[in-house]
């Protein structure tokens, strides 16, 4: 057991991404730096009372080729230093962010520790970087205890732009703005300004602090994304919903959960279900949830064997579904942990 008088122990984990490029002043381009030398490019971090350690994935991966392997990757690296370190940050392309910071939240049982996952829009070796200021608030953030020594924010999060998100309620809404990330249907757990204002309401504190942290690794990617749209052939409906191989679709709706009418396309949904198919129902819409008992067009999805997504983000409706197929091959006790709120993903 750690000392809880010590310093706090933050480990950055540097998998790749905008933030860690550093531009070469004779060429121009662009490449990854030395993680081991985080203080001296980023030399307000000595100011942290906070021992700071860094691990960097060799060869750095491009958020656009983030896979489960990955994840797993992740996740065994913080089992592996657990006992070690008070907080981790994970440094990740902006592109993805979302899907791994959702998908971690699942895959870490029993998280009492802050896991905040950070980037930047522009490299953090340019002048006018976000990068820095991120991943020093980032550490702040990770490194915050109570009055009990207990962490403040013990749960998978994202910090962008002076915001605190929860992970698997985030979703990434600019590709050209600092302001790059938003959680629509769920409040920030923190903003940074001159202080960092912790908003511990809405912050997720376990139950039983002193359970160890487990991992579920085990993922069933067998999922397909059907976006309703205008114009939507049968061909198409038919490929997706009964495609061979495919375990469970997301089907992305209009507004607060609802696709066409047309007999063609509710018999193949209501094919799908019968055939043992998980249908989830997420709105395409930013903000709001899923009510398949609004509309006539959604009653028919909900009677044709959908099951609702509630308010949960696409990101995490993916990643939800990866981790409980991957727990369970009974698509019955699926569908029905699907309507639970397992870690803070759904308003239920």
């Amino acid at each position: 057991m750690r000392n809880p008088f010590e310093k706090s122990s933050i480990l950055i984990i540097y998998t790749g991404g905008t933030i860690g490029m550093k531009e070469n002043p004779k060429t121009g381009s662009l490449s990854p730096f030395d993680f081991s030398q985080i203080l001296q490019e980023v030399p307000e971090l000595r100011k942290f009372s906070s021992k700071i350690d860094s691990y960097t994935f060799e060869p750095p991966i491009d958020s656009s080729d983030i896979e489960p392997s990955i994840w797993v990757k992740i996740a065994e690296l913080i089992q592996e230093k657990y006992e070690r370190y008070d907080g981790f940050i994970i440094l990740h392309g902006t592109d993805t962010m979302a899907y791994s910071a959702s998908m971690l939240s699942f895959m870490l049982d029993h998280l009492s520790k802050p896991v905040v996952f950070t980037g930047s829009q522009l490299p953090i070796g340019l002048l006018r970087t976000d990068g820095r200021e991120n991943l020093i608030s980032a550490v702040e953030i990770a490194s915050a205890k109570n009055i009990h020594s207990r962490a403040i924010v013990p749960e998978v999060c994202i910090f962008f732009d002076s915001r605190l998100l929860r992970g698997n309620r985030s979703t990434k809404v600019n590709s050209s703005s600092f302001d790059a990330f938003s959680s629509p249907n769920y409040p920030i757990l923190a903003d940074a300004g001159i202080n960092i204002r912790y908003h511990e309401h809405a912050i997720h504190y376990p139950s039983l602090l002193e359970r160890p942290l487990q991992i579920h690794t085990n993922l069933d990617t067998r999922v397909a994304v059907l976006k309703i749209h205008p114009g939507i052939t049968e061909q198409v409906a038919r490929n997706v919903l009964l495609g061979e191989g495919i375990r469970a679709v997301i089907l992305e709706t209009y507004g607060s959960g609802n696709a066409m009418s047309k007999p063609w396309f509710l018999d193949i949904v209501r094919e799908s279900s019968q055939c043992g198919k998980i249908l989830l129902n997420v709105t395409q819409c930013l903000a709001g949830e899923v009510n398949m008992d609004l509309y006539s067009n959604g009653k028919a999805l909900k009677d044709a064997g959908v099951e609702s997504g509630y308010d949960i983000t696409g990101e995490a409706a993916l990643a939800k579904l990866f981790f409980l197929m991957g727990k369970y091959s009974d698509n019955d006790k699926v569908k029905s942990l699907l309507k639970k709120n397992l870690r803070g993903e759904i308003s239920k």
